[in-house]
């Protein structure tokens, strides 16, 4: 991956750091979610490699001091790192530190789970048994409710009523599986929010055959 190089003393700082494994697929995998991750941070939707996330990063940061003399480059500092696995499942981490237009953000985190066996990116959804989503949905809305109340005037009267939970970022380890997130996601000014399950409500929503080999 190439950075870009800089002449003047407002360059951009990044600072990308991943994880090589001895898998050629799961490498892939995890560079493209670390671009993924990458274009979040200038609301880039389309489908990009690492390099080029990193380049459309940049060219966003050029048309940002370009407004003003007094605007700071932005910054990024990535990392990405495999906290758990089980059999197939992979845990992917990504965390990043980052300054755009002049805003700071430190300690956001991503996840993103893999299949190795099937070389699929696994949302909440594939996992959960079908009879059990109501139940789930319980669970996820009840733990919104409190999140919710916590919250100032503000921040409830704009946020949605109920959560959807299917695409939202996941995590597993030995004790269950977990939601996650991150500060404004759900609202705008709303603070961070991680749902955990416990291992018997894990044994409960999760299809069984994924149940057995992810604990």
């Amino acid at each position: 991956m190439a950075l870009p190089f800089c002449e003047n003393k407002n360059c951009i700082d990044l600072n990308i750091q991943t994880v090589q494994t001895a898998d050629p697929w799961l490498n892939t995998w995890i560079e493209r979610n670390q671009a993924l991750v990458v274009q979040d941070q200038i609301k880039q939707k389309q489908s990009m490699s690492l390099q080029q996330a990193i380049n459309a990063y940049v060219k966003k940061s050029d048309a940002w001091q370009d407004e003003f003399k007094t605007n700071q480059p932005n910054a990024l500092t990535m990392y990405a790192r495999i906290p758990y696995q089980r059999n197939q499942y992979v845990l992917l981490q990504v965390g990043v530190d980052t300054a755009q237009e002049n805003i700071k953000v430190k300690d956001r985190h991503y996840f993103f789970v893999a299949d190795r066996r099937t070389q699929k990116s696994l949302a909440l959804l594939d996992i959960v048994d079908a009879q059990q989503q109501a139940k789930m949905n319980g669970i996820v809305q009840a733990a919104y409710a409190k999140w919710l109340k916590e919250q100032d005037a503000a921040v409830r009267q704009s946020a949605p009523k109920k959560l959807y939970w299917g695409q939202a970022d996941w995590f597993f380890d030995q004790e269950g599986v977990g939601l996650h997130y991150r500060t404004h996601e759900i609202v705008k000014d709303g603070a961070q929010l991680d749902i955990y399950l416990t291992k018997q409500q894990t044994q409960q929503v999760l299809k069984d055959a994924v149940y057995r080999l992810m604990f």
